[in-house]
C-alpha cells in the first residue's frame, strides 16, 4: 500500500512545520485500527494537521527509532515496511537509534511543535524544558469514523522519584530486563553475574567500578562485549545513594555498601562516616549532634535511626514521590525507620539528607518484589518493620 502524503514529509527539520515522532504514532492502538503498527496512523496525524492549519501542503519532519523498521512483521499492511524503508532511504525519515533524544535535540533548538503521546519523564533531567510545558507537545486523540484531532499535551511536572524511577525502566527496557507488562525482570536484575572470559570486568561486582546490568539475548543474559551467555555468581550486593542538601543545593553524595552501618553528623569519628562539619557554617554546624543519624543497608533496602540530642524530622515520598508532611522522629512507631528513594530527613532547618532518586539493581529488585507483595497485603494490613 503506497501512502499518498510523500509531499507532506520535510527532508529536514528546518523546513517543516512540524515534528513527528514517529515510533510513538505508528505503534498508537488508539485509534487507525487494532495492527501494531500502521503508517495509515501517520496519514491521520496529517490530515490532523491539514484540518488545524488549513495547509494542504503542511510539512512535517519525521524521526523513527531503528528498532520500528526492524519489527517490519508487526506491520500487517503488507506495503508499510517497504514504504518506511524507500521514506529512510530518501531522506524523508530520520532513523536513530534513539528517537526520543532526538525529537527533544531538535524541539529544544528550534522551539518546533511535537507531535507525540510520550511524556518523556526519563529526559526530564536533560532536558528540564519539559517540565510544565503546556503548548509545545500535541497528541492525537480519536475522534469519530477513525479521525484524529490533535490536542495540546500537558506535560506536567514529575518529581524526582517519578523521573528517576521512569530513568530506571528505561534502562532495563535497553537491556531487555522488562517483561511484556512492563515489569523487571528481578530474578536477573537481583543476581550478579560475570563473563566466562576472566579478563571482562564489565558484569564483576568484585572487579572494577561501574558494573553494568546484563543484556538478555533469546531469554539469556549475555556479556555485551563478547557475545557469550554469563555466569550467575550469586545475589547481588546492595548499595544505596544519599545526598546531603544545604538550602537546596546538594553539597554530597554518598554511596553506601550493603551491610555498612553509617553515622551522619557534625563528627562522627568513624573512618566511614559522614562527617558534615566541613560543610556547613559555624551556627548551622551547631545545631547538628556529633552523631545525629545512623543508616543502615540490608538487601539495598535502608533504613534510618535519628541518634541526635537537638532531633530530626522526616518525612516520606508517596509513590508517585509526593512528599507528606513532616513528622518528627518521635512520632514514629520504631526507632529505625525505611528511607526509601525520595524520602527527606530535616537534621536542622535548611540541612537535609534524601535518598537519591537512583535505585542500585539489589534496591530495584527487591521494590519491586515488595510492590507484588504489598498487593497481597488484606486491607488495613501492617507491613512488617525491620531493625538495625
Amino acid at each position: 500500500m503506497e501512502h499518498g502524503i510523500d509531499r507532506n514529509l520535510a527532508t529536514s527539520a528546518d523546513r517543516a512545520d512540524y515534528l513527528v515522532e514517529l515510533s510513538n504514532i505508528v505503534r498508537r492502538t488508539d485509534f487507525g485500527g487494532p495492527a501494531p503498527r500502521s503508517l495509515h496512523r501517520l496519514g491521520l496525524v496529517v490530515d490532523a494537521l491539514v484540518r488545524l492549519t488549513g495547509d494542504r501542503d503542511v510539512a512535517v519532519y519525521c524521526v523513527a527509532d531503528r528498532s520500528l523498521l526492524g519489527g517490519r512483521r508487526e506491520f500487517t499492511e503488507p506495503g508499510d515496511a517497504p514504504t518506511l524503508a524507500r521514506w529512510v532511504a530518501e531522506g524523508l525519515v530520520e532513523e536513530v537509534p534513539d528517537a526520543d533524544e532526538r525529537v527533544l535535540e531538535i524541539a529544544g533548538m528550534t522551539g518546533i511543535q511535537v507531535v507525540t503521546g510520550d511524556y518523556y519523564d526519563d529526559h526530564r533531567i536533560e532536558h528540564p524544558w519539559i517540565q510544565g510545558n503546556t503548548w509545545q507537545f500535541l497528541r492525537p486523540e480519536p475522534v469519530g469514523r477513525g479521525a484524529v484531532r490533535l490536542a495540546p499535551l500537558d506535560m506536567g511536572h514529575r518529581t524526582g522519584a517519578e523521573i528517576s524511577k521512569k530513568m530506571e525502566l528505561s534502562a532495563l527496557k535497553k537491556q531487555g530486563l522488562l517483561t511484556a507488562a512492563r515489569k523487571p525482570l528481578v530474578e536477573v536484575v537481583g543476581r550478579a553475574w560475570r563473563c566466562p572470559d576472566a579478563r571482562c570486568s564489565l558484569y564483576s561486582v568484585h572487579r572494577g567500578g561501574r558494573v553494568m546490568l546484563p543484556r538478555m539475548r533469546g531469554g539469556v543474559p549475555t556479556c555485551e562485549l563478547h557475545g557469550t551467555p554469563l555466569l550467575d555468581d550469586g545475589a547481588r550486593p546492595g548499595a544505596a545513594q544519599v545526598k546531603l542538601v544545604l538550602d537546596g543545593e546538594c553539597v554530597g553524595r554518598y554511596t553506601l555498601d550493603e551491610g555498612a552501618r553509617t553515622e551522619v553528623g557534625r563528627a562522627p569519628g568513624t573512618a566511614d562516616g559522614i562527617g558534615l562539619a566541613g560543610l556547613l557554617p559555624a551556627e548551622r554546624a551547631a545545631r547538628v549532634s556529633r552523631r545525629h543519624l545512623l543508616l543502615a543497608v540490608r538487601g539495598g533496602a535502608v533504613v534510618v535511626r535519628d541518634t541526635s540530642t537537638y532531633g530530626s524530622r522526616i518525612r516520606v515520598a508517596g509513590r508517585r514521590g509526593h512528599l507528606g508532611p513532616w513528622e518528627p522522629f518521635a512520632a514514629a512507631a520504631a526507632a529505625d525507620r525505611p528511607f526509601r528513594p525520595g524520602d527527606e530527613v530535616e537534621l536542622t532547618p535548611g540541612l537535609v539528607l534524601t535518598r537519591s532518586g537512583r535505585r542500585f539493581p539489589a534496591e530495584l529488585a527487591g521494590a519491586w518484589r515488595a510492590e507484588g507483595a504489598r498487593t497481597a497485603l488484606p486491607p488495613g494490613a501492617a507491613e512488617p518493620t525491620r531493625s538495625l
